[in-house]
């Protein structure tokens, strides 16, 4: 019992932070989204929620959220699955492509948008390329391809994470049952679908919430592309709480954050979900 309690003591400071930094200012926001305004501070019940979702931008961010969510996530989850795929395989210069997949986490945010506005600037190197085709040249971040953009954007960004995540799930496929498969005459499609994707559920599962709540964060990068009020089919959550804070308009920030992470924990806890019955498949 004493060893229990002094291995139980260890988690204390981070039990302590993660209340004083993420519980306790959660709970403040719950509280705010109930309030008229944070100085009068008079309750107002559902009032603040009823007005986020009939509010016309609000609608706007939640659908390009929305879409550009369905769009990315499972592009960079079957992408970097593909590419862990390839590279588990001993093809040439393996080493050399895995660190270029890898050097967009090492590039600060905002060398990643510089290099994107040196590519899709109206007067940039995509343009000029398009020119030479005969082409006529658009101007990207101020049309309906705006959001192609940011999802090729998100997915060099976060591929090389994902796929390094792929490989360490491959390396630990039993390798006797695949061998076993070998010898049963099993195909490489077969040993895939029906050994090596069972043991890379929990992963896919993992990889796909990162890539989730990535999306979420996707508003940096566009923030520094088009600044606060970008073309309406990049205008994500983000930005509407982001100008919501700037107006001081907290009630309203604070009923869209809950709504936000309500919507969040609602498909984790789904997927988390889907990960249990598959693995309980795979015990079985």
């Amino acid at each position: 019992m004493r060893a229990k309690w002094g291995s139980s003591a260890f988690l204390i400071p981070s039990v302590a932070g993660a209340t004083l930094f993420f519980f306790l200012p959660y709970l403040v926001v719950i509280y705010y989204s109930f309030l008229d305004n944070p100085v009068g501070k008079h309750f107002v019940g559902f009032a603040n929620y009823a007005s986020v979702v009939q509010n016309t931008a609000f609608r706007t961010a939640v659908k390009n959220t929305g879409v550009f969510s369905a769009v990315a996530v499972p592009l960079a989850v079957l992408l970097s699955l593909l590419l862990a795929l390839l590279l588990d395989n001993k093809i040439p210069f393996r080493t050399q492509f895995r660190t270029f997949l890898l050097s967009p986490m090492m590039v600060p945010v905002a060398s990643i948008v510089l290099i994107w506005q040196v590519l899709f600037d109206q007067n940039g190197a995509v343009n000029v390329l398009l020119s030479k085709m005969d082409i006529v040249p658009i101007d990207w971040m101020k049309s309906d391809y705006a959001i192609v953009v940011i999802v090729l954007l998100f997915l060099w960004k976060n591929i090389g994470y994902n796929m390094i995540l792929f490989m360490a799930a491959l390396s630990s496929v039993p390798q006797d049952i695949i061998e076993v498969a070998r010898l049963e005459s099993a195909g490489s499609f077969k040993i895939f679908f029906m050994i090596k994707l069972r043991y890379l559920v929990s992963t896919i599962v993992f990889v796909t919430i990162m890539s989730l709540i990535n999306s979420f964060k996707i508003f940096r990068e566009i923030y520094l592309l088009t600044t606060d009020y970008p073309y309406a089919s990049i205008y994500m959550l983000q930005h509407f709480m982001n100008n919501k804070f700037k107006s001081l308009d907290y009630q309203m920030l604070s009923a869209a954050a809950v709504l936000m992470s309500l919507v969040m924990v609602v498909l984790i806890v789904l997927l988390f979900r889907a990960d249990e019955h598959y693995s309980r498949d795979l015990d079985g």
